[in-house]
């Protein structure tokens, strides 16, 4: 009898024993890594790229995207963040959104732009959405949403009707809460090490969280945020503990230019 009991205990232990060892390996990314590698992420950016592409049009003119591209680069250069790998897009579009997509590329509407007040709030944006990027938020949440074999499968044969079903769950669906926060702790970080304003990005998330019950219908970025208020809390004490600086990266008038021509546009 005492046999059994021993040998029970030692059973447990090495059952438990194994559970706490394995729930330690990262598997997702021992399994995954030959299927989602580089080259599928990509292929799959290609495809959401051209659905969005093809239901809106793209804003490539000089006035517009030279200055976003201005504000993405110096975050990216200040953060030693291959900027040749980044894919920025800009779309016309009334609604203030801002997204990423597989492959590393981030699309902002241009209702966003317009709806910032300053550079500064537009680059705590972009901030926000290079985090996603950078920290592999974006196919993190398709495969979580989707599934790996779904993905790999688009991936290889380009499964239209999935892409299409798939890509409001990529521009109007918030991530997971821890998510969001990394991303917006990483933003701040990268902003600080820009040595550009910090105050300003949740300045914005403020001011579109009043404006939420005016005309949420056009406001995706924030309606895809319903804890904007506890967002910002956090923003505004992360912010405090690092360094605020001054820098601008556009001249007043080029700011100007970009407003005017995108309003105009509308």
């Amino acid at each position: 009898m005492k046999n059994i009991i021993v040998q029970f205990l030692l059973i447990v232990v090495l059952f438990f024993g194994s559970w706490i060892l394995f729930s330690q390996i990262d598997w997702m990314r021992i399994l995954n890594v030959k299927q989602l590698n580089e080259k599928t992420e990509r292929k799959l950016g290609e495809l959401y790229w051209n659905y969005f592409k093809n239901s809106q049009d793209e804003l490539d003119d000089d006035l517009v995207y030279l200055p976003v591209d201005s504000l993405l680069t110096s975050l990216c250069e200040a953060n030693e963040i291959d900027r040749n790998k980044i894919k920025l897009h800009i779309l016309k579009n009334g609604d203030v959104n801002a997204f990423a997509l597989p492959g590393k590329q981030i699309v902002l509407f241009s209702g966003l732009i317009t709806e910032c007040k300053n550079e500064a709030e537009l680059a705590g944006v972009l901030g926000h959405e290079l985090a996603h990027i950078q920290e592999k938020h974006v196919m993190k949440k398709l495969v979580k949403e989707i599934g790996l074999s779904v993905l790999v499968s688009a991936a290889s044969g380009g499964n239209v009707d999935m892409i299409r079903q798939s890509a409001k769950l990529l521009s109007s669906s918030a991530y997971d809460r821890s998510l969001e926060k990394e991303a917006d702790r990483k933003a701040i970080d990268y902003l600080s090490q820009a040595e550009l304003p910090l105050e300003p990005m949740g300045d914005f998330l403020t001011r579109l969280a009043e404006k939420s019950d005016e005309i949420p219908e056009s406001l995706v970025w924030i309606s895809t945020h319903p804890d904007t208020r506890e967002r910002v809390s956090f923003i505004d004490e992360y912010v405090s503990s690092k360094a605020s600086g001054e820098k601008t990266i556009l001249s007043s008038s080029t700011w100007c230019k970009l407003q005017d021509f995108l309003r105009s546009a509308e």
